[in-house]
């Protein structure tokens, strides 16, 4: 009897199933390598952006400083420069990457939804430019759309060089969002919280995906820590647990901040609107006649402009009165319309932050004044102020609640955030508001479809 030789048998059974699963596990390591990646140029990117505002902001001081000798000199030069700044940003906007201007992230959110695209040669070099001019400027946006969304095209950029699959692609993206987020901050758990929440409709959801936004989130807050320090995005004291009895206002406070949620959201899109439809003049003229605004507030009420991380310390130590909080709560609402819905580069994050810590401050302080047994920190309030506008307006409490404990590292607060933030969120909810993001992803692709593009 002869036997014919076939060539090599192919693995059958258990032999099979194993050569399947060093396959795939081969794939998934090349997949959490490039996150870790995406995760460390993010962090980089972050820290750079970090470091570069603040040496800006010094840049301006000692120019401010020297124009004191001569009376009105620092306010012209204050609107001179910032008018310019801002001008500057808007034409990289216009002529480069439209999609960069706002926070950015309901571009990436379409293009996890494969709705936008990523050019990620164009968005990187003029977001984080564009965003130094914009935020140095003085304007009231905060750092973390910027990095956000340059974390996102780091993403792609990756996906694009090593020639990923268009799973893995989604997945980097998602991942480098994360790790924006986790930079902006020094918060990874709310970098992965925020992608696993207010992404869930267009993130694709497997072990892979998670791991590799988990590793990125984390690796970025890694280079961020070695770069620019390991301290608090919002240093202040250690707050005790409020009283149990005293929880019941931290639902009040939620209910207000639900209204003022649903408010904000409103009117941050009728902004928008009133700035696009200003047709009768160039864009740019429109950063010019902003910026300048803004720097005139600059020199004369530093306060009310800014992303916030100035003005929410004063408002924490004392610095600012509680009787002027409210004016100054009331002024940066409109400083915030104004340089988000005017589309320039930056995000809400921040501004929101100060306004929850404001009001929230003023908030505390009232309560101390009528019930002095519940309320005996009134800082307790401005903490929950921080993630209540947040999730009344982005509709991600987890997000929140992890964003607040590790910017001020009051991990006591645990009950009332939740509390506060579960109320505001259903608050909002009930009175017919839309998350943010998906409002601003809608518009876009709307005004997308009316331009052709």
């Amino acid at each position: 009897m002869e036997f014919h030789s076939e060539g090599p048998s192919k693995p059958s059974g258990a032999g099979s199933i194993v050569s399947r699963l060093l396959s795939a596990e081969k794939g998934s390591s090349k997949v959490l390598l490039w996150a870790l990646f995406v995760g460390c140029l993010t962090g980089f990117a972050g820290a750079l952006f970090q470091i570069a505002l603040a040496q800006l902001a010094t840049l301006k001081n000692m120019l401010m400083n020297y124009l004191e000798a001569t009376p009105g000199l620092p306010l012209i030069g204050s609107i001179a420069l910032s008018g310019i700044m801002v001008y500057l940003a808007f034409l990289l906007v216009r002529n480069i990457a439209p999609e960069t201007g706002g926070s950015g992230v309901q571009e990436i959110e379409g293009a996890l939804d494969e709705v936008r695209p990523l050019r990620w040669k164009r968005v990187i070099p003029v977001k984080f430019f564009g965003g130094l001019l914009s935020l140095g400027s003085g304007m009231v946006l905060g750092r973390e759309g910027p990095t956000i969304q340059i974390g996102g095209n780091i993403g792609k950029m990756i996906s694009d060089i090593f020639r990923v699959h268009k799973d893995d692609t989604h997945a980097l993206v998602a991942a480098g969002a994360g790790a924006g987020l986790s930079a902006a901050f020094n918060a990874p758990l709310a970098g992965i919280l925020f992608v696993f929440e207010e992404m869930r409709p267009e993130f694709k959801y497997n072990f892979l995906s998670v791991q590799a936004v988990i590793i990125a989130s984390a690796s970025a807050d890694i280079m961020l820590r070695i770069m620019v320090g390991q301290s608090l995005a919002i240093p202040m004291h250690m707050l005790s647990a409020p009283p149990l009895p005293s929880l019941f206002l931290f639902l009040i406070f939620g209910c207000v901040f639900g209204l003022f949620g649903f408010i904000f959201n409103r009117l941050l899109v009728r902004t928008l609107n009133f700035f696009s439809a200003l047709t009768g003049w160039p864009f740019t003229l429109t950063g010019l006649i902003v910026g300048g605004l803004i720097g005139a507030l600059v020199w004369l009420f530093p306060d009310t402009v800014g992303g916030g991380y100035a003005v929410i310390p004063k408002a924490l130590g004392g610095s600012i009165p509680v009787m002027i909080m409210l004016l100054v709560f009331v002024a940066r609402f409109g400083t915030t319309m104004i340089s988000y819905g005017s589309g320039a580069i930056g995000g809400i994050f921040a501004p929101m932050l100060a306004l929850g810590t404001l009001f929230g401050m003023w908030f505390g302080h009232f309560a101390h004044f009528l019930l002095p047994d519940l309320v005996v920190q009134p800082e307790v309030f401005a903490v929950a102020g921080m993630a209540a506008l947040f999730c009344a307006t982005v509709r991600a409490p987890l997000t929140g609640i992890a964003l607040t404990i590790e910017m001020t590292g009051n991990y006591l607060m645990i009950l009332p955030l939740i509390l506060t933030c579960i109320t505001s969120t259903i608050v909002a909810q009930g009175l017919g508001g839309q998350p943010i993001y998906t409002v601003l992803l809608k518009r876009t692709l709307d005004l997308a479809k009316k331009i052709g593009k």
